[in-house]
């Protein structure tokens, strides 16, 4: 975290889940714990504040001691909408984005995230594993919220094609593609409890 430029974190937990039979998968656990506080224990050391991004379960999600916040529709619009909501609330020039349901996710990477973002002094920095991108865990320039505005205003809900509309810098994690490990179903759940990852 620089003094010189304010960085806000948002997790996203606004999804209908419905491959998780419409379970609030931030709430769920993992090994004990709440997915969405392995969230927050990455994120806290390496932003000054962070958002929860919720449409559901509010009152659960303020029990974790950060604002909540929901999206600007009730349509469920998809993980932009969330950061857009997270744009719009944050009084810093970075907005640091990652999902409620990788509890794999340590803040070294995070950092990883904003510091290439910073060198290479890139719109957005986007996490990259090798083979692919992954579109919900990046470090984006909060001045990119008019943008992301007129993508949502034109029914386009996709992260990656927005994102590559940017100027833009891939992070390359490929030497620890499975931090990226998410979490969709029960089946995906038991799996990554039974797998010996560090939590």
């Amino acid at each position: 975290m620089s003094n010189q430029t304010k960085v806000a974190g948002v997790i996203l937990a606004g999804g209908r889940a419905r491959r998780m039979n419409n379970r609030d998968k931030g709430l769920m656990k993992f090994k004990g714990r709440s997915m969405v506080s392995y969230a927050l224990a990455a994120l806290a050391p390496v932003v000054d504040y962070v958002f929860i991004n919720a449409n559901r379960n509010i009152d659960q999600y303020r029990q974790f001691g950060c604002p909540v916040i929901s999206d600007q529709t009730d349509s469920f619009d998809g993980p932009l909408a969330g950061v857009l909501t997270a744009m719009i609330h944050a009084d810093a020039d970075i907005l640091l984005v990652l999902p409620c349901d990788s509890p794999l996710i340590k803040t070294e990477h995070l950092q990883k995230l904003l510091s290439t973002r910073a060198e290479n002094n890139a719109d957005v920095a986007v996490a990259f594993d090798g083979l692919r991108i992954h579109p919900v865990f990046f470090a984006v320039k909060t001045a990119l919220q008019g943008s992301l505005q007129d993508y949502l205003a034109g029914d386009q809900r996709k992260v990656a094609a927005w994102l590559v509309q940017q100027n833009f810098v891939k992070v390359d994690f490929s030497r620890e593609p499975e931090i990226f490990s998410n979490i969709n179903t029960l089946a995906e759940l038991s799996a990554l409890e039974d797998a010996n990852y560090p939590s």
